[in-house]
């Protein structure tokens, strides 16, 4: 009855909750003791707020009369549309998408003759708009981002350990990551171009599951399982010196491919997110900063990543303890 419930529970909670709680009861198993009570895993924190994770971006608005000055670096047109109705709703990467192409045309129009054929005033204006559209776009690129549902529903909290064989969507989703790194990289490079199609698509991919979400949430539930396991094997080591180990501890090998795997997937994951996040010439938000170190580090010991790995290592290292005490 007790593994028939134990069976249960993993069938319910999913199959990487089955599997750890499977090794568990033959750990206890042939250790001779009760196997652990499965405590639920801490949820992943809060993604922070929008206005937490986005930079203050007020809009611009450009006066006909400064725009006509201007009709030779041909904005008028752009300005028009991103100030009727549907620019004022558009998408925060729409917003982006707007600010590059602004600022690709003031910027070339500033290296024409058009500035020449400016009076004093126009020709400040044109400076003035083409430095203030520079320092702009970064902010801009990094709230098409932040300020996305697809990025933010990534880290989704209700969500559950990602399934083992569903690894292969780290796969799947890290072209959208490598491409919003160039994005970044490049958007102040005129001979880099992109457009709303593709932009739209990667963006699109990042909707497929939360997939930052369910790979941290695997990593939380991997670490406290082994924690619970390595218990036992504290336990059977902390049993009378006379020389009482089992003859064989449950094969972990099957176990071990979707770790290990875990982790490496986990970890390339990961690592694109701190580099897309490095993209940005700008410091992120504190609530984002603290968010990344807590959640998203591969360095921070705390972290859901080290804590599975060191979770992993202790207890390899126990059972081989265990293995060794009679020899």
């Amino acid at each position: 009855m007790l593994l028939l419930s134990g069976w249960l529970a993993g069938c319910s909670d999913g199959e990487a909750e089955r599997r750890l709680q499977a090794y568990q009861q033959r750990l206890a198993s042939a250790l001779a003791l009760s196997p652990p009570e499965p405590t639920t895993p801490d949820n992943i924190g809060a993604f922070p707020e929008r206005q937490a994770r986005r930079f203050p971006l007020p809009d611009m608005r450009q006066g006909l009369l400064d725009v006509y000055a201007l009709r030779g670096c041909h904005i008028g047109n752009l300005v028009a549309n991103r100030n009727n109705q549907l620019g004022r709703v558009a998408a925060p990467s729409q917003r982006w998408l707007y600010e590059l192409e602004l600022w690709r045309r003031l910027s070339a129009c500033w290296h024409t003759e058009v500035p020449e054929s400016l009076d004093a005033d126009d020709r400040q204006r044109l400076a003035r708009l083409t430095q203030l559209k520079t320092e702009r776009l970064p902010r801009a690129s990094w709230n098409a981002l932040f300020d996305s549902s697809e990025w933010a529903d990534s880290f989704s909290r209700a969500s559950s350990p990602l399934p083992p064989d569903a690894l292969s969507a780290v796969d799947e989703q890290l072209p959208a990551l490598a491409y919003l790194r160039e994005a970044a990289l490049h958007q102040l490079d005129p001979n880099w171009t992109t457009d709303s199609a593709t932009l739209e698509r990667h963006l699109n991919t990042l909707r497929q599951r939360p997939l930052t979400a369910e790979l941290l949430r695997a990593l939380l539930l991997a670490e406290q399982r082994l924690t619970e396991a390595s218990a036992l094997l504290e336990t059977a080591l902390a049993r009378a010196e006379d020389c009482n180990a089992p003859d064989q501890l449950p094969d972990m090998t099957s176990l071990n491919r979707w770790l290990t795997r875990l982790e490496e997937q986990s970890a390339r994951w990961l690592r694109a997110i701190r580099d897309l996040l490095d993209a940005h010439p700008l410091d992120p938000p504190p609530a984002v900063a603290a968010y990344r170190q807590r959640w998203l580090s591969l360095d921070n010991p705390d972290a859901p990543w080290s804590a599975m790995v060191a979770a992993r290592q202790r207890h390899q290292a126990l059972r081989q303890r265990l293995s060794e005490r009679c020899r």
